[in-house]
């Protein structure tokens, strides 16, 4: 499967991709929403980032305690499900008066049923595609969610001036909302891909299977730590430039949607594993130039070029799927996309302290420095494969 009309012509990939595609926007508008709220009432750097991906804390509690349930719920219910509890929790988060205590232990809570959801979604795309699409589907995914950042960063800042921050919380619990629809109407009942019950004992053993294996090791810390670090970065666009920040956070989204567009549909495959170390470097480089706090244009210049190489992830999923037996494809891509998350907010807690002691620009040029130093330490356990082919 190598073009685009074979992939939406694939049973249920166009309802997945809808379904994915609004969710996408709630999050990105909720997001945005959220941040301003906070930094407004708080005038902290720290807080506004973690109330923008401080959620993905519990997305390894998750990880650690409810991913077996990925491969052993109905798909569709699943999916529905966790789509309404956002629905009802985006709603609460606008409730004027809320603590804002109140408020982060609802994000917390929120991120431990994304943790479930990501398992679901992940898993049910490579039940959907054949083997050789996964690449292309996971990438087109990938460019929707560019696109709604793109359109949702956007429209959100919009709404924040037009309809307030909590307004437009409201606007990403209606979103939520119609994602649920979407999922019931538009994709088919399948059984789970698992026999038996879900339980601790099962998702911790899966766990410790996928990494036992040194290769696969260092292909999840290749995914989650200098991706985490550089979404410290972007966790400051609000402290740095707070009547800029939707502009910088689109720009984001348009890198990495040029990054995922070229990756998964224009790259030969024998280029791909040459093509992984610069664009996982290409990542973190750019954001050096913060150092000398640098005008609003040559920054935003700087934003898109660094995002180009969230395509690196990209390469590396293709890499864990051919290091990793197909019968847990469903745990494996849970595990990679909570364990991402959770750096994500692991990043953006200490971008976020660090820009409380120096400043937003400096703290993101430390970052970026950091995540070149671990990039380049992890460069020798993610030498190419011989043939890069799932495994069964």
């Amino acid at each position: 499967m190598h073009t685009y009309r074979a992939l939406l012509r694939t049973p249920e990939y166009t309802p997945l991709f809808a379904s994915f595609t609004v969710q996408a926007s709630a999050q990105t508008v909720s997001a945005l929403a959220l941040g301003t709220l906070v930094y407004d009432a708080t005038r902290s750097p720290l807080l506004s980032a973690l109330s923008m991906f401080g959620g993905s804390f519990a997305q390894m509690i998750g990880a650690l305690t409810l991913l077996s349930a990925a491969d052993r719920l109905p798909p569709r219910a699943a999916l529905a499900c966790t789509a309404l509890i956002f629905a009802a929790g985006t709603a609460v988060l606008a409730v004027p008066g809320l603590p804002v205590a109140a408020l982060f232990v609802l994000v917390l809570g929120l991120g431990l049923v994304a943790s479930l959801g990501s398992g679901v979604r992940y898993g049910l795309l490579s039940e959907i595609l054949p083997k050789d699409g996964y690449l292309i589907g996971r990438s087109v995914l990938n460019m929707s969610v560019g696109t709604m950042q793109i359109c949702g960063f956007a429209v959100g800042g919009v709404l924040v001036v037009a309809l307030s921050p909590r307004g437009t919380l409201l606007t990403g619990a209606a979103l939520y909302l119609l994602t649920a629809a979407m999922a019931v109407a538009g994709l088919s009942r399948r059984p789970p891909r698992a026999a038996g019950r879900p339980s601790l004992r099962e998702t911790w053993h899966t766990n410790v299977r996928l990494l036992s294996s040194a290769p696969r090791r260092y292909t999840y810390l290749a995914m989650w730590v200098p991706n985490g670090l550089i979404v410290g970065c972007e966790a400051l666009f609000v402290s740095y430039s707070p009547h800029h920040a939707g502009l910088l956070l689109a720009v984001a989204a348009v890198g990495m949607l040029i990054g995922d567009t070229v990756t998964g549909r224009f790259v030969p495959h024998h280029l791909r594993q040459r093509l992984g170390p610069p664009l996982r470097l290409l990542l973190a480089v750019p954001y050096l130039l913060f150092a000398v706090d640098p005008p609003l244009p040559i920054g935003a210049a700087a934003v898109l070029l660094a995002s180009i190489g969230y395509a690196a992830t990209l390469l590396l999923q293709e890499r864990l799927m051919a290091l990793t037996p197909i019968s847990v494809h469903g745990h494996a891509l849970g595990l990679h996309s909570s364990g991402m998350l959770t750096m994500q907010g692991v990043g953006a807690a200490v971008a976020g302290g660090v820009a409380q002691a120096t400043s937003p620009a400096t703290a993101m040029a430390l970052m970026a420095a950091a995540s070149v130093t671990i990039t380049l330490a992890l460069a020798p356990g993610l030498r190419p494969l011989p043939e890069l082919r799932p495994a069964r």
